[in-house]
């Protein structure tokens, strides 16, 4: 069995040391609350719903990566591919409630919506209002009537961009909840591998690919897609994509979008800007404008080669939310 190397230390302390590199690299704009993973953003507006986000270390950068200005306030962090514990959620909440209530957002993976789900039942039990949007985007891992099925993945980006801009200006929860959540509604997902990642702690394979074959749809952590095929150009496998995800979002002429092509780690910069030329290309055909593109390394999963289209369709009130400006470590934009 094949095996990547790794450069680190104890397995049992990634977490705990990548967390404090992380802080040393922040320039100061968050903080940690004790000696929890627990990341909070510093001088958070007042009297604003808190946006609190997480899940598990190595789909990177999030969650931490997206904590900041018009981003998430808060995010709080499991272990390698495990989910926080609902009790660092709950101190979370604390640190950033002000009143208003807190609005956690979170990928569907069942660790994540147990916890996340205990976590709200102890603030509530505390006497903080709290409301809930779980993630599912990944068009690859559901058919479009089992959508809430759907696992979640990097549209969350897009929805904690759209979450924390909201607000700023929205102070109550349940408003600022269903904005969201057409945020989450009016967002797809597709990911596309070429070969495995490796895990982190124990330098494994998380699947077998034969070299000349790629597989659409993939999970975020290897799940079996919709379908292989050959390996072949590049613009076919774009094409590919975006029949997929075009039709499962209803675009249509005229519509508007934002777009993120995510290398999913191993994937270079230059191969993610010839997929985004392809992209943009098949867009202007359909007549479907490209309000804001993302081309990067947005939220991967450790060394995996292969890449994801992200698309977000904007109406007239989710544009001018994405249009406030941003900043976070991960993610930075101004109009």
């Amino acid at each position: 069995m094949k095996h990547s190397k790794k450069f680190i230390n104890d397995p049992k302390q990634i977490g705990n040391e990548a967390i404090s590199g992380y802080l040393k690299a922040s320039s100061g704009f968050l903080h940690q609350v004790g000696d929890k993973n627990v990341l909070v953003a510093n001088n958070i507006p007042d009297n604003k719903v808190g946006i609190l986000t997480g899940g598990g270390l190595a789909a990177e950068p999030l969650f931490m990566g997206y904590v900041g200005k018009n981003m998430a306030d808060c995010a709080v962090i499991g272990n390698i591919n495990a989910a926080p514990s609902p009790f660092d959620i709950l101190i979370g909440t604390q640190a950033i409630h002000q009143g208003k209530g807190v609005l956690y957002i979170y990928n569907n993976y069942f660790g994540d919506v147990m916890t996340f789900d205990m976590a709200q039942e102890l603030a509530m039990d505390e006497g903080i209002k709290v409301e809930t949007v779980c993630v599912y985007d990944n068009v690859g891992s559901a058919p479009l009537e089992e959508i809430t099925s759907r696992k979640g993945n990097m549209g969350a980006i897009y929805v904690l961009k759209i979450a924390g801009a909201a607000s700023s200006g929205i102070y109550d929860l349940c408003q600022l909840k269903g904005n969201v959540e057409k945020a989450r509604d009016n967002t797809r997902s597709l990911i596309v591998v070429g070969d495995t990642g490796y895990y982190l702690e124990s330098s494994d394979p998380m699947f077998e690919m034969p070299f000349d074959e790629i597989e659409y749809g993939v999970g975020l952590h290897g799940e079996p897609g919709l379908f292989r095929d050959k390996v072949e150009p590049v613009d076919r496998v774009v094409e590919k994509v975006m029949n997929i995800l075009l039709p499962d979002l209803k675009c249509k002429k005229g519509d508007a979008v934002v777009a993120m092509v995510n290398s999913m780690g191993a994937t270079s910069i230059t191969e993610l800007f010839i997929i985004n030329r392809k992209l943009n290309e098949i867009l202007d055909q359909r007549s479907v404008s490209v309000v804001h593109n993302d081309v990067g390394f947005f939220y991967t999963s450790q060394d995996m080669v292969g890449f994801s289209i992200t698309l977000m369709k904007l109406d007239e009130e989710l544009t001018t939310f994405f249009y406030e400006p941003a900043y976070s470590f991960s993610y930075k934009f101004s109009p």
